[in-house]
């Protein structure tokens, strides 16, 4: 009889730094109304890749966020690496919440 493996977790958050020009955009100055001074925007998503391999992609722009193919400075690994690896539905609820929780903090936060 085989032996059945555990589901891998495989799945990431990640959070891109954004430059701050994309203040200059409408979309993302409505989406951040309490935007505080001098903290930073951000990205946050998820994925199934590596999230270095995934920032490359936007930057790419292979199924890319506009914000980040555009804005995209670095990823800060800081804000998400306690959380990886995880199962795609955490990955999911984790996505919502990060940026919950950045926005919350002040950061300019675009979650797609």
């Amino acid at each position: 009889m085989p032996t059945r493996r555990a589901p891998r977790h495989r799945y990431h958050v990640y959070v891109v730094e954004l430059s701050d020009r994309v203040w200059n955009e409408p979309r993302f100055r409505r989406a951040n109304p309490d935007h505080v001074l001098g903290k930073p925007f951000v990205y946050v998503g998820m994925t199934g890749l590596d999230p270095d391999l995934r920032f490359d992609r936007h930057k790419a722009g292979l199924k890319a966020n506009r914000f980040v193919q555009d804005y995209g400075l670095r990823l800060l690994p800081a804000l998400y690496e306690v959380y990886n690896p995880m199962p795609y539905h955490a990955a999911c609820e984790m996505e919502v919440e990060l940026a919950i929780g950045l926005r919350e903090a002040g950061y300019g936060v675009w979650q797609a």
